[in-house]
């Protein structure tokens, strides 16, 4: 997300999304719900930072007072450069707490199923070794995924799609880099992934909270040896940078 963006982001949702105690708009008209599905979207991108009812109140207001060509309450000179500190170790404290679980689960991993944890903080465990060739970073790979949170909830799956991928190793997520190195072709391999080296503090709303570890299972069908051009599938966690 843009810089330029950060403000209008937030501030739409409260207003869009109803939600304080003391006005919750029932939806109903067809245009509303057009506006009504804009502001759920952006707050979605908001749940992490637990904001209380006078919070979301105060955001609404703010929204309102600018869309209706009122007069600011505050001197915004002052407030703006505060938005981003406030939002980030909102952030950050909720992602430590999710990060806890997610290394609970990764060792649990590591003990309990004979996975390996590598220098990096990564944790697999070979499925099927494959009797082909490993990638190489700058390889493109051809693959079927499959990817959970900690507690089984699945945020993206190829298998689910019924569509095999096609992407270059070095640009996605660094434990898939990293992961997928360590299986042949025809092989297929589980990841346990930290946050660290997946989507840090912030997450991928709205799928993927901050902090979270991830799990995936990969099935290696291909392998192009050297740059590719670009995925040929929008989707998948897999390809996040």
């Amino acid at each position: 997300m843009k810089k330029s963006l950060l403000v209008g982001v937030f501030a739409a949702t409260a207003l869009m999304t109803g939600c304080n105690k003391q006005q919750d708009v029932k939806v109903t008209a067809e245009n509303d719900k057009v506006f009504y599905s804009v502001g759920y979207m952006f707050g979605q991108r908001m749940k992490d930072l637990k904001l209380s009812d006078a919070e979301l109140m105060a955001m609404t207001q703010g929204l309102k007072d600018a869309a209706r060509g009122t007069k600011e309450q505050v001197d915004l000179k002052v407030y703006q450069p505060k938005i981003r500190e406030e939002f980030q170790k909102r952030v950050e404290a909720h992602s430590q707490g999710v990060k806890v679980e997610g290394e609970k689960f990764l060792e649990k991993f590591v003990s309990s199923e004979g996975a390996t944890k590598t220098a990096s903080g990564l944790a697999y465990k070979i499925i099927k070794a494959g009797d082909g060739a490993k990638p190489k970073a700058t390889d493109t790979v051809k693959v079927h995924y499959h990817g959970t949170l900690i507690d089984g909830t699945v945020f993206d799956s190829s298998v689910d799609r019924g569509k095999e991928v096609s992407f270059p190793l070095n640009r996605v997520i660094k434990g898939w880099t990293e992961g997928l190195q360590l299986v042949g072709k025809g092989g297929k391999i589980k990841l346990v992934i930290p946050s660290g080296l997946a989507y840090g503090d912030h997450g991928a709303p709205p799928k993927i909270p901050g902090g979270a570890t991830l799990v995936f299972e990969v099935e290696l069908f291909d392998i192009q040896a050297g740059e590719a051009h670009s995925p040929d599938d929008g989707h998948g966690h897999g390809h996040g940078k």
